[in-house]
């Protein structure tokens, strides 16, 4: 007999949620969580900006829409109950020229299609949310917010304990094996025996959905986002959030600025590929992750179709001034010296090889594993959603 009834595999946000919403659904089931770093949270977690997404640049209907929506009540709600940090701060998303705007009235019409509070405003009333900002038309979205994501992970861990859920830490998933009757994961230590399993392995996600049968033609591609903190005396110039209206020639949000739960404010991140699934700066090179990059079909048609904002987005890393510049564009007081180095993250973005990114979020069964195949922003946001949809797979599939 399996000694498990779910077997989850990682330890990050959209891992723990999962595990937390199994255990809701069915208090009985027996489950295990496996992590292969020494603590949770370890990644794309514990490395992102903290914010509580609102929903706002999703297409309608889209998963990412719908749980996102969801998600973010939920996440409110388990946060409120269960004393972890998170608040509302509004957010203002900034056109500064006029040949900005067709692009933020389709982010206006998206967000109120999918509900979400929202208004389009002038300069003069930017000015009075974010007087430090330059922008001569923007989107006030006042239910945004921040979250301290590693202490709802840490909670949630937590609670799952104390149900008797095992969590264990070190235990990397090396092969999977599907049973009639289970799915053996072999690890590190030991082989785990499972009735179903859950793959929300984050940056590995494709490599172990291979491991467990799953035919993809998608890759999961490492793309580093570099940070930069404010220093104290130049916090005044952000009061909430501060973005910019999305490039319509890159497929990532820009440089922004983030109030954080803990104080400060965060500047950034770039978009550069990263030539490691955890290579956090540039010294960091895994030649099996890079070569498989760069030899991947839909990482070559991406990289061709954006080459110059590519070369940009690099320059920007390796130039402190060509960062700043980016960010005067939103906040023109911004200066060099105002800027300390923060940590890096690692996004797990999966391509299709016809070089489009996969917009939105991707579950796949193989036999008895569900397969977290693409799981980008607004994951953590979404998480608990996520992981609801996943019990009740889990559950429908009559386990």
């Amino acid at each position: 007999m399996p000694d498990f009834d779910v077997a989850i595999i990682g330890g990050g946000i959209v891992g723990l949620a999962t595990a937390w919403q199994v255990s809701q659904a069915r208090p009985s089931a027996r489950i295990v969580l496996l992590e292969k770093e020494d603590s949770l949270a370890a990644h794309q977690t514990g490395r992102n900006s903290g914010v509580i997404h609102s929903g706002i640049y999703y297409k309608p209907g889209s998963a990412k829409a719908r749980n996102c929506r969801d998600g973010k009540q939920a996440l409110e709600a388990f946060c409120t109950e269960h004393d972890v940090a998170w608040q509302q701060t509004g957010k203002v998303i900034v056109a500064t020229e006029e040949s900005q705007y067709e692009a933020l009235e389709n982010i206006y019409r998206r967000g109120c299609e999918n509900g979400v509070q929202c208004e389009m405003i002038d300069s003069r009333r930017l000015a009075e949310i974010e007087p430090h900002t330059a922008g001569r038309k923007a989107i006030h979205v006042p239910e945004s917010g921040i979250v301290d994501y590693p202490g709802m992970c840490r909670k949630m861990a937590e609670l799952l304990r104390q149900s008797e859920a095992q969590i264990r830490t070190a235990t990397a998933v090396t092969g999977i094996r599907q049973k009639t009757d289970g799915v053996e994961l072999l690890t590190s230590g030991e082989t785990v025996l499972a009735k179903q399993a859950v793959n929300c392995a984050g940056l590995y996600s494709d490599r172990m959905a291979k491991l467990s049968g799953q035919k993809m033609s998608e890759q999961i591609v490492p793309f580093r986002g570099e940070y930069y903190v404010l220093k104290p005396e130049a916090e005044h110039l952000c009061q909430s959030l501060i973005y910019p209206v999305p490039d319509p020639a890159f497929p990532f949000l820009g440089v922004h600025f983030t109030r954080m739960i803990e104080g400060g404010v965060e500047c950034g991140p770039n978009a550069v590929l990263a030539l490691a699934r955890e290579g956090y700066d540039w010294w960091t090179i895994s030649p099996k992750d890079l070569f498989e990059a760069l030899t991947y079909s839909g990482f070559l048609k991406l990289a061709c179709r954006y080459w110059r904002v590519g070369v940009g987005e690099v320059w920007r890393s390796i130039s402190k001034g060509a960062f700043v510049r980016a960010l005067q564009k939103l906040v023109p007081d911004i200066r060099k010296e105002h800027l300390i180095p923060a940590p890096a993250g690692v996004r797990a973005q999966a391509l299709a090889p016809e070089g489009r990114l996969v917009d939105d979020f991707v579950i796949l069964r193989q036999d008895r594993v569900l397969n977290v195949c693409n799981a980008p922003s607004p994951a953590a946001t979404a998480s608990l959603n996520i992981g609801l949809h996943i019990a009740e797979q889990l559950f429908a599939a009559g386990e």
